[in-house]
């Protein structure tokens, strides 16, 4: 597969990034780099430490040797703007559409005119403008779904961090939901970082995909997903490269 050089500023550096619970070694020595603006899937084995990675970067688990730096400096969730996705619905059931999403925005204390600006426009973009006033619980497995992750663009983050967030979705709900995020990415422009163990998807929506090994995981390798979006899953080229990851995961 072929390498592309990618010019954009580093938002995200990852050193020598090694993690143990005891004696259990998760993470191996990780370095890799994430681009500003750059939309990355990092996938692997099963239980290999693809989560892991992620608490390391919000700061839930500290590395046990290395480091990551957003900016060039050491993460930090309270310095830097980060926002999680999770695969189970996260939503606040007494809170309407439109509060759930104007949540986070109002504990940062913003001006209520930009609160009210970025509701409307996260509202339009993911066609919420109509169910606004409605409850979570109201709504289908996917609008929910909708909801939680405008409310993370909402917050236009230094960082989006999504973990396995459509796990539990058929496969028409999840193709429907990767194109709302890409349409977001794209129209934002954040930085997102997409825990998977689905290659199909990893390939559907990635700029790079990372692949890591199993447990302790190491990196195998770094892969640039030369596609356009949207992509068409039954394409030659993306039948390739989904046939390239799944012999490197499967072969470890």
């Amino acid at each position: 597969m072929a390498e592309f050089e990618d010019n954009r500023p580093l938002k995200v550096e990852v050193k020598g990034l090694t993690k143990r619970f005891g004696d259990l070694l998760v993470l191996d020595d990780l370095n890799f780099n994430i681009r500003k603006g750059e939309f990355v899937c990092v996938v692997g084995p099963t239980g290999c430490g693809k989560t892991t990675f992620l608490n390391c970067l919000t700061r839930i688990h500290m590395p046990s040797e290395g480091d990551l730096y957003i900016d060039g400096v050491p993460a930090d969730p309270r310095k830097h703007n980060i926002s999680f996705v999770f695969q189970e619905p996260s939503s606040l059931p007494w809170m309407t559409v439109e509060d759930n999403i104007a949540y986070g925005l109002k504990i940062k204390k913003l001006p209520q005119a930009e609160i009210d600006r970025r509701v409307n426009r996260i509202l339009d973009l993911m066609g919420l403008q109509e169910v606004r006033k409605v409850y979570p619980g109201e709504l289908s497995v996917s609008a929910e779904q909708r909801v939680i992750i405008g409310r993370s663009f909402a917050m236009e983050p230094d960082l989006l961090l999504m973990d396995e967030p459509y796990g539990q979705m058929d496969v028409k709900v999840r193709f429907y939901l990767e194109d709302e995020v890409i349409r977001l990415w794209r129209e934002l422009g954040s930085t997102v970082v997409f825990i998977t163990h689905n290659i199909e998807e990893a390939v559907y929506v990635a700029e790079r995909v990372i692949i890591l090994s199993n447990k302790p995981a190491h990196i195998k390798e770094e892969l640039k997903i030369d596609l356009p979006h949207p992509r068409n899953i039954a394409d030659p080229k993306f039948i390739e490269y989904r046939n390239y990851i799944t012999d490197k995961i499967k072969w470890w």
